[in-house]
């Protein structure tokens, strides 16, 4: 038998543009059902149903989880003992509403190996017909308040290298970062405050990501996906110098909230700032930010912590002098004369006084002062 007395099936939300849902909400609507003519029905049920898929394959072999932690369910049309009730012909709208549990919930979330997943489902059931459903997405918002007390205190943490091997140490190159609170929310910035110290003979570029890192576990394995969301670069750092970032600020983009409660599924964040180094392993120092949903206005990442890294951050801008050479360098230039000049350079070389000569005539004259426009803070 064919479906035509069923012309159209739908749900539709109360509210289509709300950007989410939360514990302890009602999610509230109707299921569209439009009949061409008189239809006997078994039942009409409007369910809400949540779960975490993961999936991906590894020397031909596939790890796959699935965890179901949400189930509601409302019955708008039921059949009464053994009399199936029909419906004429027609429009109908039949609204529903559904509380979601007072507990935490998942968010809503889509990675390259698994999602978060939460649905309306609209399911008619007729006597010797298939069921038919119909199903709309629901986003989750699972709130994580960053102003409680393990995510407002300051972190710190401070790495070095040294540069060259034996006597033909070049000098070392230390990085001490800080910031105010380890929990911040989208569309916030992140005032970063570094100290990069360059006693060695090369040119050194800091810069400041943050990494989403994606957890994904099934069978008692592990996968991980670390990608960048956002960056920001400083200054060169010339050698025999150092560099102070006094709240270099990173702004979050629009990103999924830390998930934390799940087991085959994390969602994670760092921010981390990174000394490319020509020739050495770069220097990094990584710091772990939770990306949450509430607890501090949009002008609080301004608000500086005098206990950080430097007190003095709060004293007004010094007039800087006109900038040294190695500071006009772009870093496409930067990369050319690493590329150039590091690797086709002997060891020996890199770390003496001839490279620093090398430096200081293979970069181009800086341009007229008033010509250079102010780095990015």
């Amino acid at each position: 038998m064919t479906h035509t007395e069923v012309k159209s099936l739908d749900v539709i939300l109360d509210n289509e543009q709300r950007d989410g849902y939360c514990s302890g909400e009602v999610v509230s609507g109707h299921i569209s059902l439009k009949l061409t003519e008189a239809t006997t029905m078994k039942s009409i049920k409007v369910l809400l149903k949540g779960y975490a898929q993961v999936s991906w394959m590894h020397k031909r072999s596939r790890y796959s989880e699935e965890r179901k932690f949400l189930s509601l369910s409302k019955t708008l049309v039921a059949t009464t003992g053994t009399q199936y009730p029909i419906l004429d012909s027609g429009t109908y709208e039949m609204p529903f509403d559904l509380q979601l549990p007072q507990n935490h919930l998942v968010s809503s979330f889509s990675g390259k190996h698994g999602h978060v997943y939460y649905m309306v489902q609209a399911v008619l059931k007729r006597p010797f017909h298939e069921s038919q459903r119909v199903c709309r997405e629901l986003r989750i918002i699972s709130h994580i308040d960053v102003s409680v007390p393990t995510l407002i205190s300051p972190v710190s943490q401070t790495c070095k290298k040294m540069i060259g091997c034996w006597i033909f140490n070049s000098g070392p190159i230390s990085l001490t970062v800080s910031i105010n609170r380890q929990g911040y929310c989208s569309g916030e910035s992140i005032p970063i405050y570094a100290l990069i110290e360059n006693r060695s003979s090369r040119l050194v570029m800091p810069k400041a990501v943050i990494y989403q890192i994606q957890t994904y576990t099934a069978k008692g394995k592990t996968t991980s996906i670390k990608q960048v969301v956002a960056s920001a670069r400083g200054n060169v750092v010339s050698p025999d110098t150092s560099n102070r970032w006094n709240g270099k600020t990173l702004n979050i983009p629009p990103v999924s909230p830390s998930i934390l409660n799940l087991d085959i599924l994390r969602v994670e964040y760092l921010l981390a700032v990174i000394v490319k180094i020509p020739g050495a392993k770069y220097l990094e120092v990584q710091l772990p930010v939770v990306i949450g949903t509430s607890g501090f206005s949009m002008s609080s990442s301004s608000i500086v912590n005098t206990g950080l890294l430097y007190p003095t951050c709060m004293l007004p801008d010094i007039p800087e002098a006109p900038p040294s050479y190695a500071e006009v360098v772009s870093e496409e230039q930067f990369e050319e004369h690493r590329t150039s000049t590091c690797q086709s350079q002997p060891d020996w070389l890199l770390d003496g006084s001839a490279f620093t000569c090398i430096q200081q005539f293979r970069l181009q004259p800086p341009p007229p002062y008033s010509e250079i426009y102010p780095s990015e803070q």
